[in-house]
Order: structure tokens, then sequence, then C-alpha cells
């Protein structure tokens, strides 16, 4: 096991957090560092995605280093029955890191136990989604100056949705305030509730997307309701588009609150909010390339000329 794997954002402190950050920060500056002359990546994608294996590609091209795997698993040779652990240490043997998205939670976890080779993880079922996660306080960081006492409202698919999970176990160092808007069938979890009472943080529970709770937010975060991840169709019918938001809705928001969302949307953002400049998502989406450099960089152990961690 290597002990500079990305898995959960459980395990890291609040001050790798920060030097992360900052790391992003400088990669802002400077996109094209070309710190990985000579290495090579390996993109792992078990579970379909465009944007987490299109920027995690792009930030190992920036950063000189070269990229192989694969975005289908059916062109893999698990689609013959090679199990997870024979993929890893096959993999292993041609990269120096591997990132990798899989359906089944624990599978991240399940691969730093079979290879030396630091993984990080870009998604494990329902459960974190740590990239993701940097990705978005960085876009917190630069959108409200500060991650401290802040209104953090995360709307739609609280259930299933792995990037929720993750920001809030990393938000709840910066002493935040959540609101959680979502129908009873897909309620935030009881684990991330009791962490949120255990830490005292100050939460609220809510069935309805009022103009209240908009007004009160910093940041709303929309989410998808996953078809993927429901097993019933009926069940999925009943809640996709319980919750939209639409531009009208934003007129009792405050002038500094942003929207974001991990992308992609169906129907819970309605495209007349694009125009809006509280709509934060594509450059949400943007930040993704800076924070993944970080990361990529950190878990190599790559140092970075004349920078200051603090």
């Amino acid at each position: 096991m290597n002990s500079n794997s990305f898995v959960s954002i459980s395990d890291i402190t609040k001050e790798d957090m920060l030097e992360l950050l900052s790391r992003a920060k400088y990669f802002e500056e400077h996109p094209n560092s070309k710190l990985l002359d000579g290495r090579v990546v390996a993109t792992l994608f078990f579970e379909p995605s465009t944007r987490t294996r299109l920027s995690f590609e792009t930030a190992v091209n920036r950063l000189g280093g070269r990229v192989i795997g694969f975005s289908d698993a059916s062109t893999s040779s698990t689609s013959k029955g090679e199990t997870l652990k024979d993929t890893i240490k096959m993999v292993s043997n041609y990269a120096d890191l591997i990132v990798m998205r899989h359906h089944l939670e624990g599978a991240a976890k399940y691969a730093t136990e079979v290879t030396d080779v630091p993984i990080v993880n870009a998604g494990d079922g329902a459960n974190q989604h740590p990239s993701q996660t940097m990705l978005d306080l960085y876009s917190i960081l630069k959108t409200q100056g500060t991650l401290d006492n802040l209104t953090i409202t995360m709307v739609g698919d609280l259930k299933y949705g792995r990037t929720v999970h993750s920001l809030l176990m990393a938000m709840r160092h910066f002493r935040p305030k959540f609101r959680f808007v979502s129908c009873p069938e897909l309620r935030m979890p009881e684990e991330y509730r009791k962490i949120c009472e255990a830490e005292g943080i100050e939460y609220s529970e809510h069935t309805d997307f009022s103009p209240q709770v908009i007004a009160q937010s910093d940041i709303i975060y929309m989410t998808r309701v996953q078809r993927e991840r429901f097993s019933d169709v009926m069940e999925y019918e009943k809640v996709k588009n319980l919750y939209t938001l639409r531009n009208s809705m934003l007129d009792v928001s405050k002038p500094s609150m942003r929207i974001l969302h991990p992308l992609p949307r169906v129907n819970e953002i309605n495209p007349d909010v694009d125009d809006n400049p509280k709509a934060y998502y594509f450059e949400q989406a943007r930040n993704g390339v800076f924070a993944r450099q970080a990361i990529i960089t950190k878990a190599l152990q790559i140092d970075i000329p004349n920078h200051d961690k603090r």
C-alpha cells in the first residue's frame, strides 16, 4: 500500500487540504508546468465519465506526463472475467500513478491494498469523490474568499450523491452551516447527519426549496438524481424532477452567492440560470484541472519550484 494514495477525503487533514488548494492556485497561474516528464499515469474508468476523466487527462498532459488506460470497461480484460485485483496489479507494471473510477463502494481502497503504486479515487459508487471535493473547495474559496463560516445548501440526491458526501466531510473543518434539501427518499444518510451532530455542525433538513433557504445560502450545491443508482425505474421517475432551480428563484439570493453543480445536469438547473453571474458550474469544471494537477503532484511527491505551501 502506498501512503500517498488519495482515496477518501476523510483521510486528509485540514492542513493537507489547504496545501492542495495552494497548489491548485499555483497551477492556475502556471498551468503548463512540465513536472511529470517521464511519468506515466493510468486512467481506469470502469464507470462512464466525461469531466472527471478529461480533466485528469488534461492535468497530466499539461504537466508533461503520458496517459494510458481505458474509458470503457467493456474494452478491457474485465469483460473477459479478469478480477479488479489482477487488473490493478497488471497496470501497476506500466504506470507511476493510477486514477480509478469504479461503481463499487470501497473499490479504490481495495486497490491500494494490492499495489504499491499510488491510487487516486475518481469516484467509487455512492461513497466518495474526493478529487471533485478539492475542485469544489477551490471554487468556494475563489468565489467567497474564505472557507470559514459559510452556509452551504445541498439540493437533490443527497442519499446517493457521493459529491455531497465528500464535500460535507471536507467542509466540517471550516465551521459551516448546512441546509439539506431533498425528498425523504433521497435525504442525507444518517451517518453524515450523525457526523454533523457529533462535531457541533448546524444543519437543517427541508423538503421545500424555499425562498428562505435560498436567501440564507452562500453556496447552493445542486445535484442530479442519478438514474444509475436506482434499481427500480418507477422510484427514479417519481423523484427525478422534484427540484429545479430557475433564474427567477435567485432574486432573493445574496449578491455573493454562487451555484455549484458537479455536472452533468439534466433538469435540476434550468438553462435560464446559465447567464446569471451567480452560476459558477462551468468555471467550477475548469477548476478541476488545477485541483487535479495538485492531487497528482502531491501523490507523486513532486515538489513545486518556488511554491509557498502556506
